[in-house]
């Protein structure tokens, strides 16, 4: 028999962000006992408002891939790799850790339309989100009483997300900021590789790249098949640009939930595993195999990542 599966939303249940705020605390407090967690508190109630559609001057976001789940996804795997890096001896200041939370929260901002935006979805800003999360959390920023130096760290660790970026070229204040930079990108990444619904929402990433006018896949069968390519490449990322921050994973399972394991790695490669299980036997129907439940994977039935 191989090792027990243990499913990250069997940790902690994804689907409710008030589960995501609390554990994320619960981590936090495993660092700084007594940290102040009001104003990460705060701007997650504000990011929530605004995904919901009950923010000044913005649109609900009408997303289905970049959604609200997203970014808690995104939001908890930051939490867990600030923890394990802190368990394997790393120091971040206090204000360094609530800043590379809150970017996670305001790394994809920039998907929401505004008000008086009525055109499309907000996926037409896909090959342009970044620059407009940064002019959100910029505005945000200045009316919410957060210094420069905040939106500045902040806008360094939101460019980590672009997938061309070269980290070296991004002007970091420390080492462990630069290391916040690179666990923000790993987060963005990981979060939504591992999740459980990632099968199915492929076909809302096809369109939302069809909207915003990024024709790299014919259509969505091709995007499917190239998807382990893209885990390949994802792979080379982590290791190349990102210095393996997705090792502190590790240590965060461990000391938290006594897991001695990366969690993460694991769902992205069942995912994937399943993934071309699907694509080899199913291409004409694949649509009905990407479904929560029960998967056929080489033949064989398989409990859904």
């Amino acid at each position: 028999m191989g090792p027990e599966i243990y499913r990250i939303e069997d940790l902690v249940k994804m689907n409710k962000p008030s589960n995501v705020i609390e554990e994320v605390q619960k981590i936090v407090h495993l660092i700084y006992p007594h940290f102040d967690f009001n104003q990460i508190y705060r701007v997650f109630e504000d990011i929530l408002k605004l995904f919901h559609g009950e923010y000044p001057n913005f649109r609900r976001c009408n997303t289905r891939y970049h959604d609200l789940k997203h970014t808690t996804d995104c939001l908890m795997a930051m939490a867990r790799l600030i923890h394990g890096a802190s368990v394997e001896g790393v120091n971040f200041q206090e204000r360094d850790l609530t800043m590379g939370l809150i970017a996670a929260l305001m790394h994809d901002t920039g998907y929401i339309q505004t008000i008086d935006d009525k055109s499309g979805t907000g996926a037409k800003y896909t090959l342009i989100h970044i620059s407009r999360s940064i002019d959100f959390s910029k505005k945000y920023f200045a009316d919410n009483g957060f210094s420069t130096h905040d939106f500045e760290f902040c806008r360094n660790c939101l460019n980590c997300t672009g997938l061309d970026v070269k980290i070296r070229d991004i002007l970091f204040e420390s080492p462990e900021q630069e290391m916040l930079g690179k666990m923000l990108g790993t987060s963005d990444l990981l979060g939504q590789l591992a999740g459980r619904t990632y099968l199915e929402k492929l076909s809302f990433l096809f369109q939302e790249f069809q909207e915003g006018g990024f024709f790299d896949y014919e259509d969505e069968f091709e995007l499917l098949k190239k998807t382990y390519e893209f885990w390949e490449f994802t792979k080379k990322r982590l290791a190349a640009e990102f210095n393996h921050m997705d090792r502190f994973m590790i240590p965060h399972f461990r000391v938290r939930w006594g897991i001695n394991r990366n969690l993460y790695i694991e769902a992205i490669e069942r995912n994937i595993n399943c993934l071309k299980g699907i694509m080899d036997n199913h291409p004409a129907d694949y649509q009905k195999y990407l479904k929560r439940g029960s998967l056929l994977v080489n033949g064989e039935q398989n409990e859904s990542p």
